[in-house]
């Protein structure tokens, strides 16, 4: 925790502190805070959609899946599962 000095509108903090439902002052600013950051990941998230380019290996992952099967088969043993 970190103690601080800020000037900030009564009437603003009050309708912050009966909006969160927090029972103190800095546990409703703190509670603002993480919705606000919260918030901007989200929509940073959102805003990267289509942007962010993933390799998919399932198909390669089932093929040596398949391919393991097939020698555990060929030596007499069975898979763990």
């Amino acid at each position: 925790m970190m103690r601080t000095t800020l000037d900030i509108d009564k009437k603003l903090l009050d309708s912050v502190v009966e909006a969160t439902g927090e029972k103190t002052k800095s546990k409703a600013v703190s509670a603002v805070l993480r919705e606000f950051i919260r918030r901007k990941y989200v929509q940073e998230l959102i805003d990267s959609w289509g942007k962010i380019v993933i390799d998919d290996f399932s198909a390669e992952a089932a093929e040596l899946d398949e391919q393991r099967r097939a020698f555990l088969d060929s030596i007499g043993k069975e898979p763990n599962r």
